[in-house]
């Protein structure tokens, strides 16, 4: 998978293959600056080199022999951790289609385990034969590309069974239940990532999921280790970096426009997220961007995909 992964992706960066839902990654050293975004559903898997991802206060670590998965939208830190110019990290990240999943689950009638509740939306598990094989002929099928249409759903379809019946098959299978506490935390976040800027009442997010508030706050917590405030406040800082760094806001402008009343608490937020003021971090941005501009996509750090 290193070598197909490879062979793709010349130069330093992220890359959106012509499969859809598909992207490829490539770092020549250990991350400087931590990507801060988020992580759709999807699984994310490494040919080479290895990689942290952190949570709330959990940290999670995978490399060429464990794959990383998530079943809710989580707002995460991320950063390369093995990766030099002779053993370039190389990854990838397929997004997980819900209604394939739904697909694939009314036509089995009987899958392994119980589905659990009250889990979290995010997982490490060892990479197993049959789930790599169908990866890398996924990958090979961006050398034909008139094979695309018909294998790449095919293919991804087979990888989504395979996620399905692997260990952690009950666990992902909480995407797919319309009843599930997962799906309808799901709805929660969906509101909280379109209305980051607006200022939210927790009774209000537990009636939009159909939950008591107290069983919303622990169901909550329980799949994403933030609370819905913790959470919200995550999604501001994201994309009010984004902003400073695309747009070229100044720091004030950008606390406003993500939701902030008060610039000098935007930045004591900013600096316990990634570690340095915002003027100091997005300094720090800048030189690295100007040092390798392929990065820029690894560090954008809006409401965009990470991984």
């Amino acid at each position: 998978m290193a070598a197909l992964i490879g062979s793709l992706i010349s130069e330093p960066g992220d890359l959106d293959t012509a499969i859809p839902s598909l992207t490829l990654y490539k770092r020549l050293s250990p991350t400087i600056n931590q990507a801060v975004g988020y992580l759709p559903p999807s699984v994310c898997l490494i040919g080479q080199g290895s990689k942290s991802v952190v949570i709330g206060e959990e940290s999670l670590t995978y490399d060429a022999q464990r794959y990383l998965v998530t079943t809710l939208d989580l707002p995460v830190a991320t950063w390369v951790t093995k990766a030099t110019s002779q053993r370039p990290y190389l990854a990838l990240r397929l997004t997980l289609e819900r209604q394939t999943m739904i697909e694939l689950f009314l036509e089995t009638t009987h899958w392994p385990g119980q589905p659990r509740e009250s889990e979290r939306a995010i997982y490490v598990s060892e990479v197993d034969p049959g789930l790599l094989d169908a990866f890398i002929r996924l990958l090979r099928l961006l050398s034909s590309p008139r094979d695309i249409p018909v294998l790449a759903p095919l293919i991804k379809k087979e990888i989504c069974y395979r996620l399905l019946v692997g260990e952690q098959g009950p666990r992902l299978r909480q995407i797919i239940s319309e009843t599930s506490r997962s799906n309808h935390i799901s709805k929660a976040i969906e509101w909280l990532k379109e209305n980051y800027a607006k200022s939210i009442r927790v009774d209000w997010l537990a009636s939009l999921s159909g939950m008591s508030q107290s069983n919303f706050f622990q169901q909550f917590r329980s799949f994403t280790a933030l609370s819905p405030l913790q959470y919200q406040k995550k999604l501001r800082l994201i994309e009010a970096r984004r902003i400073m760094l695309e747009e070229n806001k100044e720091v004030a402008n950008a606390a406003f426009q993500v939701g902030y009343e008060s610039p000098s608490q935007f930045s004591r937020d900013y600096a316990r997220l990634f570690g340095a003021s915002p003027r100091q971090d997005l300094k720090s941005l800048h030189d690295e961007l100007a040092f390798e501009p392929a990065k820029v996509r690894a560090h954008e750090g809006g409401l965009t995909p990470t991984a």
